[in-house]
């Protein structure tokens, strides 16, 4: 099934467009930090004809502990994310975590961001959506790939068609993710860009006792492996110097590293998009 095209700021994102990329450091730590890295994700996306999204989070309201970073806040990490638009040129996007962020957010952001533990939060799926802005809703990692058609009809309840979907990972006992790549094809089935995230799929939640731990080394062949099944673009948390980092550190990438895996990723596009559609049809 051909996917609805999405627009945001010039790019048009969708099935029969370039595999986009949504990248930046998991937590806004401070103005130059996000500049650095966006302008650096700019050259080399732009170097390979990708589509960029710059994300990172004001807050992060869900970490492991209550002693943990959580970011700048919503006014600051807003005025932060406005100058990486406005300097950088590229869109922004940022989770929301209430109903009462989603307005002064969207004044700011491109994306909205539902995150993943929010997805069924009936009342701020609705706020965002009303807000005409795009959303991009992850998929719980509690739900099964199924259970986010749901999600999907309360957001285009709004008249609003403007959502990806995102796969993050499902729970698979304790302190442990696994990614079921049949997630993919089952959310595109209704017809809205469906995203990998790659990094927070590799995360170990609550994985370091007071803090979640990931494995970074499984990024590249979790990332690859959901292009070759047909993501229609990849979501991966970066910074310059992960193992520093106060947020999410387990699972980034290193920012020297990025622009070795999107050339890969863009060369398994180009092979499966020259192969054409193969399909199997269920009995």
């Amino acid at each position: 099934m051909t996917t609805h095209e999405v627009t945001i700021d010039g790019l048009v994102l969708g099935q029969e467009h370039p595999l986009f990329v949504i990248a930046g450091p998991c937590v806004i730590e401070n103005e130059t930090l996000c500049l650095r890295v966006a302008e650096r994700l700019q050259i080399i996306t732009s170097a390979l004809g990708i589509p960029f999204i710059f994300k990172s989070s004001y807050d992060k309201a869900n970490r492991t502990s209550g002693a943990s970073f959580r970011g700048l806040g919503l006014d600051e990490g807003l005025r932060i994310l406005r100058k990486v638009n406005e300097e950088i040129g590229v869109p922004v996007l940022s989770d929301v975590h209430s109903i009462e962020e989603v307005q002064p957010a969207a004044e700011v952001l491109d994306v909205l961001q539902i995150p993943a533990f929010l997805c069924r939060q009936t009342d701020l799926v609705l706020a965002a959506m009303r807000t005409g802005k795009v959303v991009n809703i992850k998929k719980g990692q509690f739900l099964a790939p199924w259970d986010m058609k749901q999600v999907v009809d309360k957001a285009t309840s709004t008249g609003s068609h403007r959502i990806l979907l995102t796969e993050r990972g499902s729970c698979f006992g304790y302190n442990n993710l696994v990614s079921d790549f049949r997630s993919l094809p089952i959310m595109r089935q209704w017809g809205y860009p469906v995203v990998f995230d790659a990094t927070h799929s590799v995360q170990l939640p609550g994985g370091a006792g007071n803090a979640s731990s990931g494995q970074r080394e499984f990024v590249a062949p979790l990332a690859r492996a959901a292009v070759a099944v047909g993501c229609d673009g990849l979501f991966m948390e970066v910074h310059p110097d992960p193992d520093r980092a106060p947020s999410d550190g387990p699972n980034m990438v290193p920012l020297d590293q990025v622009e070795d895996l999107l050339r890969q990723l863009v060369r398994i596009r180009e092979t499966v998009e020259s192969r054409g559609p193969a399909s199997i049809k269920a009995r």
